[in-house]
């Protein structure tokens, strides 16, 4: 009778707990002068801008909206121009204007390009706010800038309106921020756009977001059309920005030429980008990460013509794990000629540190680092033009303090590479490490060896 093999033996070592993130909702909130939560912003703000909104409507004159590429802004866009229609501004009245790839708001050839559609108000949504001129040249009625990412009071266009959510935690996207903003302008934007607040919000905040106060409530919205065709959504309408071809302008129509989710998800436009994108990002991910010294940065660096560089960035963070690691860094360098585009997110690792990681401060700080003494190969030109954050410019260092990034030359982003010290490894302190092996060495007075032994078993 054979033996029963006796059962395989399982590791009793528990794999290591993840840490814990605090649910995005119950971040703490700040209060008003009257003691009421100032949420989603400032409450000053947001009459001012519903008030801009109401007389735009009200002037039946030709209005411009400049919405981000992305599902936040686009969904923003489309929800401001809805707002709009319901309030009676005929839809011919409505101009759309998409940067072309590279740009920002600021760049003279879009201010041009903007300023052709002779606007007399523009609603700039989503594009992150630096200070400037106004944000076109002309007769204005009225600018409205609508957004989220980090700025002070003084970080927008000249003569510009603004609401801002960025000092409002739990701090709300520009979807969710023109949402409440126009919800109660009109009974039609809850029945029309609730949908695209949820599109937009999950296309920055991710898909695990409990929509618990101070959030609206959305559960009708999230059952009538299902949580994951929304979540759909957001993957196709983010895909054709990140292409090559950079087709936005598909995205747009998408949105705004459709009554309900469902549909977007059925085009084919949308759907070949989608696909064109993961593709890219399948081939560019499995690059490895070099580190700086201390562990606190990781940096890829890939080459793509496509705008994968903060997907990639998104994997990264959830996949490093180290009690130093605390920002994650994408460069891509073959977005745009000349120059690196990079990405940076908060490992989830370090998402609950206390004090919490900034990355905008973290990448100033080491932009202002001066040259080490013993950087052979910076050239005494090089050293003369430090500090480095003073040559990077507005597009450094730009969006949020959990995911930043930006927009440098080349030499400039190696520069920063070496004031991080990224691929060096950390000096060892003297007494660490294992100790050399020793030789073994033969004492030839030693008589009991190999040798005399079968020399005597051969005379025997």
């Amino acid at each position: 009778m054979k033996r029963k093999a006796s059962p395989t033996k399982t590791s009793t070592a528990s794999k290591k707990p993840r840490p814990s993130v605090p649910e995005y909702h119950l971040t703490p909130s700040i209060q008003e002068e009257d003691g009421s939560t100032q949420w989603p912003a400032p409450r000053a703000q947001i009459e001012r801008a519903r008030e801009i909104v109401r007389t735009c409507a009200n002037a039946k004159a030709r209005t411009l909206i400049v919405p981000d590429k992305d599902a936040d802004g686009l969904s923003a866009g489309a929800i401001l121009r809805h707002t709009l229609t319901v309030l009676g501004l005929p839809k011919e009245m409505i101009d759309v204007h998409v940067l072309t790839k590279g740009n920002t708001i600021h760049t003279e050839e879009e201010r041009v390009k903007m300023a052709s559609h002779s606007p007399r108000f523009v609603f700039v949504l989503d594009q992150g706010s630096r200070s400037g001129p106004p944000v076109i040249d002309g007769d204005l009625e009225a600018s409205l800038v609508i957004d989220h990412h980090h700025a002070t009071e003084k970080d927008f266009p000249k003569g510009a309106s603004f609401v801002t959510a960025c000092h409002s935690p739990p701090v709300a996207t520009s979807a969710l921020l023109t949402y409440l903003l126009c919800e109660p302008l009109h009974p039609g934007v809850r029945e029309r756009c609730d949908w695209l607040c949820v599109v937009g919000t999950h296309g920055d905040l991710g898909n695990t977001l409990k929509w618990e106060p101070p959030f609206p409530d959305m559960q009708a919205c999230l059952k009538k059309y299902t949580k994951k065709v929304l979540n759909d959504v957001v993957s196709l309408v983010n895909a054709p920005r990140r292409t090559a071809t950079y087709d936005v302008r598909s995205a747009w129509d998408a949105l705004c030429d459709i009554a309900e989710p469902a549909s977007v998800l059925k085009s084919p436009r949308l759907l070949a980008a989608r696909s064109e994108v993961n593709a890219e990002v399948e081939r560019c991910t499995h690059v490895a990460p070099k580190f700086s010294p201390d562990g606190k940065i990781a940096v890829l660096r890939i080459k793509s013509e496509a705008q994968v560089h903060p997907v990639i960035a998104t994997r990264w963070s959830g996949h490093l794990q180290s009690k130093a690691l605390e920002i994650v860094l994408v460069a891509n360098e073959g977005y745009l000629p000349g120059k690196v585009n990079f990405s940076c997110r908060i490992p989830r690792c370090a998402r609950s540190r206390d004090p919490p990681v900034d990355i905008i401060a973290s990448l100033k700080a080491y932009a202002s680092l001066p040259v080490s003494e013993d950087a052979e190969s910076i050239d005494a030109e090089s050293r003369a033009k430090l500090p480095l954050l003073e040559r990077l410019g507005e597009d450094f260092a730009r969006g949020h303090v959990q995911a930043s990034g930006g927009i440098v030359t080349v030499d400039e982003f190696e520069e920063l590479m070496r004031n991080m010290r990224i691929g060096e490894k950390q000096p060892k302190k003297e007494g660490e490490g294992s100790p050399k092996k020793q030789k073994s060495v033969v004492d030839s007075s030693q008589k009991n060896n190999l040798m005399n032994y079968f020399g005597k078993a051969a005379k025997t």
